[in-house]
């Protein structure tokens, strides 16, 4: 789809008169700081449009489309495939100032919010009445709502409360059109004709664009425990996840680091592990009764010495456990000192899979000759694949191996996403997972949507 001078013109003019020289820009400095996200590829837009208001939105969106000029929608930019990159030029939607919460309901367990606020200001914020909104990415301190929403963003707690789609109630959409489309509400129970609310939770805003999102929410749980433990075997984590899993326990968080993850956190941190460790397990439980939690603590170390265990280490207060985690939330910066660049995917496969798949790694590492690096939320199957890159030269290699390991995670039932969308960096490799006829199915819906395909172009379908 080509954009003429003249359209960009014409909506140059209509734009800045309808919302004004601050939330119409078209200088240098802020159409760069619109032109990448957490995938590290930038592509430069025509114009960055701070909309404050549903109003503002469905102006843009109605004089977009009758000029045929593309509309990427922007949060926070955290996304690591290429879902906010504006790869058809056009013009961002940059909703950092729609970043109010406009409502929590104790008595419904509900919170209304603008998609620009973040996600740990909206939990904060819900935990002051004593609430909980429990989708967690490990961006949830800069990730905004409305993205998390478009990309159903999973985290570490998936294994015990689900994922975003989970806790999205309702939305207020604006279609490519400019018109607006409300879908759910605010009851826990609504099986009125077709679920639009969740076909457009992880469509990565290519049919509509959030303007307004309904949050379900949960009491906070009074008591949390965390506790570290440390294997001498890289399958010995993943193997003590799935008996604690089996022996029906169900902790908020199960997250497992291998061998070169802990070598990288133990030299950019202050985490020490025997130097014997091949790989670790996080341990999170949490409820409303202290006692039946050290109960289940007590059971998870069993597990964790049944299966080999080097070390265990319980968090003792609020600042210990903060400590556990700021080794988990060290991960992904710490492998730079490994490597230059990474490719970092996020496959799933059944939990009851994980120790299999990561022996497939292993093997594709052996083939590929590139060092690659595993951790996850071993709860729920969620494997983050990190094939480590020194040189530009590899590359080729390096994206041969995400083939390999996405072909082989779909052949063991499981899926090339967990939780980072498809986006740009992963639409190529669709098919390995989706048929040809469902594939149909979806850019049908995408045409009916967004008929003239100015919404996010470019990303899920190549």
């Amino acid at each position: 789809m080509m954009k003429s001078m003249t359209s960009l013109r014409d909506l140059r003019h209509i734009l800045r008169d309808v919302l004004g020289e601050d939330r119409f820009v078209e200088n240098l400095e802020e159409r760069l700081c619109a032109s990448y996200d957490a995938s590290r590829v930038s592509v430069l837009p025509d114009f960055v449009v701070y909309p404050r208001d549903t109003e503002d939105v469905c102006r843009v969106l109605g004089a977009c489309h009758e000029r045929n000029v593309c509309v990427t929608p922007r949060g926070a930019g955290s996304g690591l495939t290429g879902g906010a990159i504006p790869v058809r030029h056009g013009l961002v939607l940059d909703f950092s100032k729609m970043d109010r919460i406009l409502e929590i309901a104790s008595s419904d367990l509900v919170a209304v919010a603008q998609p620009g606020v973040v996600v740990s200001h909206l939990q904060r914020a819900v935990e002051k009445e004593g609430l909980f909104y429990p989708p967690d990415p490990a961006s949830s301190e800069f990730a905004s709502l409305g993205g998390t929403v478009a990309e159903c963003a999973g985290g570490l707690r998936g294994l015990k409360y689900g994922v975003t789609r989970d806790y999205i109630l309702g939305l207020e959409a604006v279609l490519a059109d400019g018109n607006i489309l409300r879908t759910g509400c605010r009851a826990l129970k609504s099986v009125t004709g077709y679920d639009l609310t969740r076909l457009f939770v992880g469509s990565e805003g290519t049919l509509a664009v959030f303007t307004e999102i309904t949050c379900k929410l949960l009491p906070l749980p009074s008591c949390i425990l965390t506790l570290l433990a440390s294997f001498p075997a890289i399958e010995g984590g993943l193997d003590a996840a799935s008996v604690v899993v089996a022996s029906r326990l169900l902790p908020r968080a199960l997250e497992y680091m291998d061998e070169r993850c802990i070598r990288c956190v133990d030299d950019y941190g202050d985490a020490h592990f025997p130097p014997e460790a091949k790989s670790c397990l996080l341990v999170e439980l949490d409820g409303f009764d202290e006692e039946s939690l050290v109960r289940d603590a007590k059971k998870v170390e069993r597990i964790c010495r049944d299966q080999g265990a080097l070390t265990l280490e319980r968090a003792v207060d609020t600042k210990a456990r903060d400590g556990l985690w700021a080794a988990r939330r060290a991960i992904s910066p710490s492998l730079y000192r490994m490597s230059a660049k990474k490719v970092n995917e996020d496959i799933c496969v059944p939990r009851s899979k994980m120790s299999k798949m990561i022996r497939e790694i292993q093997q594709i590492e052996r083939e590929m000759g590139l060092p690659i690096v595993n951790f996850g939320h071993a709860g729920d199957g969620n494997i983050h694949v990190n094939v480590m890159v020194d040189k530009e030269e590899e590359m080729p290699r390096a994206r041969d191996a995400v083939k390999r390991i996405f072909q082989r995670a779909v052949a063991l039932g499981g899926t090339l996403s967990g939780e980072h969308g498809i986006g740009l960096a992963k639409a190529s490799f669709l098919s390995i997972e989706v048929g040809e006829r469902e594939l149909e199915t979806m850019k049908n819906i995408k045409a009916l949507f967004d008929p003239t395909g100015i919404l996010n172009p470019g990303k899920i379908f190549v």
